[in-house]
């Protein structure tokens, strides 16, 4: 079967492996989508964090079951033939985090395309465990199963209510997935990005509530661009500020910042990630005595909320996928789709 390696930093090669035979417990999925995300980026450019090489990256999959034994084809909706979105989080059932129900953060985690090889793949074999029905949609929603997922399990974390004010730092498409959960949350939604594009982005996809252009704020005056935001969130919210900020840019620049834009009392959602420190402004942090929470992956759960979004109509993959390419035009078409220029939400390959 075809296979994409990424080889070393900035090299594709397709190759062509054996195909995997079924082994006890798992199912042979046949790859029809594959989302690329930042982890991919950073994964292709060398900056991506827990990643070795060579590496198949791709854990935004949906597939059709191909094999799967009897015993474990229990449901009507796994079977062969079936659609299933993939749930990529290895967890290993038996640590402290597993036990309380928090498999996204198993303390040993293996992520398909990250610590052990992905979807880039004509066939993968999947544990039946992490096969997720995605009867009534279609190859690209299931695909885009995941990276919503990691930003509803951002907004359930928050605990955030109806009636507050979310002010979400990136408008990407993990930032997009925060807004429009919080939206659905009732949440009164800002976006807040350097690149009116996104926040353009925001606009349509999730019909923000309002838009913050920081970019354009520093660039307007000599003074403080913190401060700046900071009177622009002020003006927004009557003085309150938000009572959750999430921040989904994985730039620890812009996570240092946050800590200037939430209400006293109020709570910091990381929600991107960084591969080094990030330095807090204390004084800030502690005369508002902010929750500061991380956000990491998602589950099963965040993946049923997400699927019943979908399949419901609220939300529409249609403004979220942007981009297609074929599955042998990886190595030649990766690098041009997800440049800036490219002007991609969400890009997926089609396998």
């Amino acid at each position: 079967m075809k296979q994409i390696v990424c080889h070393e930093p900035g090299t594709f090669r397709r190759v062509e492996v054996p195909a995997p035979t079924r082994r006890p417990g798992c199912a042979l999925v046949r790859i029809r989508r594959i989302g690329i995300c930042g982890t991919d980026i950073h994964a292709f450019h060398g900056r991506q964090p827990y990643f070795t090489y060579p590496r198949v990256l791709g854990h935004e999959l949906a597939g059709e079951i191909l094999d799967i034994a009897p015993e474990d084809a229990n449901a009507p909706h796994i079977q062969p033939g079936a659609l299933v979105s993939v749930i990529p989080y290895l967890h290993c059932g038996e640590c402290a985090a597993c036990r309380a129900g928090r498999t996204n953060c198993c303390s040993r985690l293996q992520v398909l395309g990250v610590h052990t090889d992905g979807g880039m793949a004509e066939i993968l074999s999947v544990p039946v465990t992490h096969l997720f029905p995605a009867a009534g949609l279609g190859p690209d929603q299931a695909a885009v199963i995941e990276p919503l997922a990691i930003g509803a399990h951002a907004v359930r974390r928050s605990e955030i209510s109806s009636g507050q004010t979310a002010l979400v730092i990136g408008a990407g498409p993990i930032g997009l997935g925060v807004m429009a959960f919080a939206k659905r949350r009732g949440a009164r939604v800002v976006a807040m990005d350097i690149s009116e594009e996104r926040l353009e982005a925001a606009r349509r996809f999730v019909a923000v509530d309002a838009v913050v252009n920081s970019g354009a704020l520093a660039a307007e005056g000599a003074g403080d661009p913190i401060s700046a935001v900071q009177a622009r969130l002020a003006a927004l919210t009557d003085g309150r500020m938000p009572e959750v900020v999430f921040d989904a840019t994985g730039n620890a620049a812009s996570m240092a910042q946050a800590v200037h834009y939430p209400g006293h009392g109020g709570k910091l959602v990381y929600v991107g990630l960084v591969n080094g420190d990030v330095a807090l402004p204390d004084p800030e942090f502690h005369k508002r005595e902010l929750t500061l929470l991380s956000s990491r992956n998602a589950t099963r759960e965040d993946f049923n909320t997400v699927y019943t979004a979908i399949r419901d109509g609220g939300v529409d993959v249609g403004r979220y996928v942007t981009h297609h390419i074929a599955f042998d035009d990886v190595p030649e078409a990766f690098l041009a789709v997800t440049r800036p220029e490219a002007r991609a939400i969400k890009a997926v390959i089609e396998a």
